[in-house]
């Protein structure tokens, strides 16, 4: 599919039409993906979301109300907490203990150095008081790639931070402590179940610490990662590594078709990183947490655009790792490097 120019929305969209899968749509709301802002401890190389210490945006209270509302009138069975750096919102613990409370499976995304924070020391056992199960970023079990990534220090500060998890019996029995790999450059990831024995092998050896499972994420050209592909001249080939290694297994797989993502303003998202380019829900749906419709949502057409190859490529990229095999044909990796 290589077009000597970035891949278009057109170019995907004809991707899952020969595939016999368009138009892509919902095919049911099995998770609330909710996004409680923009702040970040962090400034990560890769991020979709651009977060660090100098974004504002954050979710109102009244806006966490209507949210509450929604699960409590829909049960949806699982809510994905999210941000930038979620825990630093101010009625974070609020939400999660009201998430719980209706009965809902709550996730929460942490980039666990924010852990160490004095503010946020005790978030691990709120955790398992709450039976939270947290999905972790961390780029890769040694020092040099996960701080090239992240910033300096930064694998030290995950580590104790995961020590911290252990210790109160996160990733050994029933509290679940998810790993969430990124590439540390502009390639596909390699093989989930491999990867994640390197991971599971290492961390035990060299840091004494344990997980429950690594999902892997290919970097998306949305938000930061973009601005790095764009500087360094590499967004082309970018493109056209993640349109050639479509696959039409991963793309039936796609993430898209399952949440139902609520920006930090409220208003409605077929995913994350729909939000972040500003893709609202198709015409015809509900666009707003106030106006939320289940029954219109849950059978809506899902916005499709050129970075939607990034979660339809070789073993596809979910919010919970690949979603399919990797095709046969899956091209080499490149050596960009963030």
């Amino acid at each position: 599919m290589k077009t000597g120019r970035p891949a278009s929305s057109n170019q995907f969209d004809a991707a899952i039409r020969s595939s016999g899968l368009y138009p892509l749509t919902a095919s049911a709301i099995n998770v609330f993906q909710v996004n409680l802002g923009a702040y970040c401890n962090q400034t990560c190389r890769h991020c979709h979301v651009s977060a660090g210490p100098g974004r504002a945006e954050r979710m109102a209270r009244k806006t966490m109300e209507e949210c509450l509302g929604v699960l409590w009138e829909c049960r949806f069975h699982v809510v994905d907490i999210t941000g930038g750096a979620p825990e630093a919102h101010p009625d974070y613990r609020w939400f999660v203990e009201g998430c719980a409370g209706i009965g809902c499976r709550v996730k929460t995304r942490t980039n666990l150095t924010i852990l160490l924070e004095d503010a946020h020391k005790d978030l691990p056992a709120f955790f398992a008081a709450n039976r939270v199960e947290v999905i972790a970023s961390l780029p890769y079990y040694l020092p040099g790639e996960t701080d090239a990534q992240r910033g300096a220090g930064v694998f030290e500060k995950s580590i104790e931070a995961m020590c911290r998890l252990n210790a109160v019996g996160y990733g050994a029995g029933a509290l679940i402590l998810n790993l969430v790999y990124n590439p540390c450059g502009a390639y596909l990831p390699p093989s989930q179940r491999a990867i994640e024995a390197d991971f599971r092998r290492e961390l035990k050896k060299r840091c004494g610490v344990v997980f429950t499972n690594l999902f892997t994420l290919t970097n998306m050209p949305v938000g930061r990662f973009r601005e790095f592909l764009l500087s360094s001249n590499n967004l082309e080939s970018y493109m056209e590594r993640l349109s050639a290694a479509f696959n039409p297994a991963a793309a039936q797989n796609v993430m898209c078709r399952e949440p139902i993502s609520v920006g930090w303003d409220g208003r409605l998202y077929d995913c994350d990183f729909n939000q972040w380019l500003g893709l609202r829900c198709a015409p015809g749906a509900p666009d707003h947490i106030s106006r939320f419709d289940a029954e219109a949502l849950a059978r809506r057409r899902v916005v499709t655009s050129a970075h939607c190859f990034g979660c339809a490529a070789g073993a596809g990229s979910s919010c919970t790792g690949a979603v399919a095999g990797k095709p046969r044909s899956e091209p080499q990796k490149s050596i960009i490097c963030l």
